[in-house]
């Protein structure tokens, strides 16, 4: 990849050059502010009126060529009106439909270079602020954002709100619908809004209204859940090449490692706390059974995510056998009546996570038409195996002994996904197949069209000729510029604009700004308080209300079950009707109230305070999932959306310290006593939520 600026030079449409924000100005700009400020803070003031002046003038200009060209558009549709209802009012008319479909298909190409010009402004002006937040030591994204996104008259929300886009398209569609072989029938577009319009230019509309527009339904909002983050500008030759390593049956398989992963996961919560007491611990112990599994994904999604860099199949393969053999010391752990044994079982489990080559497979090997689907099938698949791991559980009541081996509900959950993991295993050897290596040469991607190096630093003096014509001595100049500017960027931002994967932790950390600060400590506050609602679920319904391990199956199938319907609404209607970040405030409000209503006060503890608060949690928590991973997605890095520290391992370490961190509370917990059990695990999850809250205010106007 090449820095963004001279990516935007190269994307720029030649006639409309004079009309996008000068990107390259404004670097220099920021460049001059650095140093007025470390001569004087009283320059800071003039510093940060002065870019607010420079930024308002650009978007303006932008904003008035957008409206400009709409107006044109819509006086070319009006033309082509007028042209319709003549056209169908001659008696021969119909056989010149075709040419004028034609005609609207041209305004639809040129809608979707203007969409297009709106995208690449909106990424350079998110692009520049950022820089300015890093270079200069301050807020004023935050303060840019709270001043002019809400204010009615401003420029501002027209590059990202898009008014008057829909009408034109409207217009678009419904006379394409006329035109169509169906024409002469008195149905239209308004009567049957469901019925697709069986026409790419309008799809591709669509999909660019909807990305800019931050629009989403059922299929991207569960792709987002997979945070696999896509790059600023997509690169048509790369999507070419990620087409060949394709293979339908090796991403069946991705999926069903993910689904038989969380089965194995939630399929001993329910019986986990009878089987530490059959072993002679106590019930809470349960906490640290479950969360063994956790603390060794910790460490396992790193070293995956590192082996996805060279290998699919062997670590998939690695990953299933040692399943395999944890599954069975989880099984025989009874008849050895060892605690220990119990133990390394679940923790041989959590080493064989690969959920990182899941995430990683999708986005290495699907190509950019399939991956929001592919990425949608990664979360259906999670949450699935989420619903029927306790279900599964329920269903496995037997007592019986077969050559001194037990079956019963305690060690069956072992032996089935032992069993699971073997037949999985022998499908994968049969089945899959290892995508081809990606053409490489120290890490850089030779561009298909141009030759010239995408990926890393462009090595000019190895790709120009020695003797070069005074015009492109001239670009080669303007060149020159740009690195100079490069130059001055040691920080995160230049990184950022190289676009080279990063290759450690250290350089990850340095990449995470406040707001994705923000939001991966939400992402830990709500895996911690759904690790805390589960894991400890057992024990806490039989000391209170004497349930058994079937109720408790049934109880967390049925929450496991709302994943789905829940997604459904959020996606298709919420998140159309809010913006996502006020979607995110409020779900983190609805959990910290199911939080509070969940504790043991004065009044007995009952069944339905119980249920009702566990619901409010769960779905609140399932809502704020989503929402918080498709803003983080926007607002992290695209330097994160590869290699082995990637955006999607940040956010699995995140969550997965969560779980540890919460099973490890339920183990502690346990030590003041079954009647404490239930306060003393809540009230870690209620200041953590609480403290969320406050750093989402903080941070909430960056998040756009």
């Amino acid at each position: 990849m090449v820095a963004f600026g001279k990516k935007l030079k190269e994307t720029q449409i030649l006639e409309w050059q004079g009309y996008y924000i000068n990107y390259k100005l404004m670097k220099k700009k920021v460049k001059q502010y650095v140093r007025q400020i470390n001569e004087s803070d009283e320059n800071r003031v003039i510093v940060l009126k002065d870019f607010s002046r420079i930024l308002d003038k650009q978007i303006e200009k932008t904003v008035l060529f957008v409206l400009e060209q709409q107006g044109q558009l819509a006086h070319r549709l009006s033309n082509l009106g007028e042209q319709q209802d003549s056209l169908l009012q001659q008696v021969d008319g119909l056989n010149n439909v075709s040419e004028l479909q034609e005609s609207y298909r041209d305004v639809g190409r040129d809608l979707l270079k203007l969409l297009f010009f709106v995208e690449m402004n909106a990424i350079g002006l998110r692009k520049i602020l950022k820089k300015f937040d890093k270079r200069c030591g301050y807020k004023f994204t935050s303060y840019y954002v709270k001043t002019r996104a809400n204010h009615p008259y401003s420029q501002l929300r027209q590059i990202f709100k898009h008014v008057g886009i829909s009408a034109v398209v409207g217009t678009i569609s419904h006379n394409l619908v006329d035109l169509q072989e169906r024409r002469g029938s008195y149905v239209s577009i308004y009567d049957q809004p469901s019925v697709p319009l069986l026409d790419p230019t309008i799809d591709n509309i669509k999909a660019a209204v909807d990305m800019l527009t931050n629009s989403t339904n059922f299929l991207q909002y569960l792709g987002k859940h997979a945070l696999i983050l896509p790059e600023d500008l997509p690169n048509v030759s790369e999507d070419h090449a990620i087409s060949d390593r394709y293979h339908f049956m090796s991403l069946v398989l991705n999926l069903a490692n993910t689904f038989l992963y969380m089965v194995n996961t939630y399929i001993i919560v329910p019986t986990a706390d009878d089987y530490s007491m059959s072993l002679g611990a106590a019930a809470t112990v349960c906490g640290a059974v479950i969360g063994s599994m956790a603390v060794a994904q910790v460490f396992s999604s790193v070293y995956f995510s590192a082996w996805s860099n060279k290998s699919y199949l062997r670590p998939l393969i690695f990953s299933s056998t040692v399943l395999l053999v944890g599954n069975t010391l989880y099984a025989l752990a009874y008849d050895f009546n060892s605690i220990y044994i119990l133990l390394i079982g679940r923790v041989f489990c959590g080493l064989g996570s690969a959920r990182a080559v899941n995430r990683r497979y999708i986005s290495d090997c699907v190509p950019l038409h399939l991956r929001m689907k592919a990425s949608a099938g990664f979360v259906s698949a999670s949450a699935l195996g989420m619903a029927c791991g306790p279900a599964l559980a329920g269903l496995l009541q037997a007592n019986i002994k077969i050559f001194n081996v037990t079956f019963n509900q305690d060690t069956l959950p072992g032996w089935v996904m032992a069993a699971a993991w073997l037949f999985y295993l022998l499908w994968l050897w049969i089945s899959f197949r290892e995508p081809p290596k990606e053409e490489q040469e120290n890490g850089v991607h030779l561009g298909a069209n141009n030759g010239l190096i995408e990926n890393g630093v462009v090595q000019n003096d190895v790709i120009q000729p020695l003797l070069l014509s005074s015009g492109e001595k001239k670009r080669a100049d303007d060149d020159d510029d740009e690195d100079e500017d490069e130059e001055c960027d040691k920080s995160e931002e230049s990184a950022e604009e190289i676009q080279k994967p990063v290759t450690s932790v250290m350089a990850a950390y340095r990449l995470l700004t406040p707001s994705v600060k923000v939001q991966l400590l939400i992402y830990f506050m709500l895996k911690y308080a759904m690790e805390i609602l589960l894991a400890e679920s057992s024990v806490i319904t039989t000391y209170y209300f004497i349930w058994s391990s079937s109720n408790v199956s049934i109880f967390l199938a049925f929450l496991g079950v709302t994943v789905l319907p829940v997604s459904i609404f959020v996606g298709s209607y919420l998140s159309n009707m809010f913006e996502e970040r006020q979607v995110l405030l409020a779900s983190e409000i609805m959990v910290c109230l199911g939080i509070i209503l969940s504790f043991q006060v004065i009044i007995p503890y009952s069944v339905p305070q119980y249920v009702c608060s566990a619901l409010i949690t769960f779905v609140s928590a399932e809502v704020l999932e989503g929402v918080n991973l498709s803003l983080l997605s926007r607002v992290m890095s695209s330097r994160l959306a590869r290699g082995t520290f990637n955006g999607g391992l940040l956010s699995t370490e995140a969550g997965t310290l969560a779980r540890v961190f919460a099973d490890g509370t339920i183990t502690l917990a346990g030590y003041w006593g079954m009647s404490r059990l239930l306060n003393v695990t809540l009230l870690p999850s209620l200041v953590i939520c609480v403290f969320s809250i406050i750093a989402t205010c903080f941070t909430y106007n960056s998040l756009y």
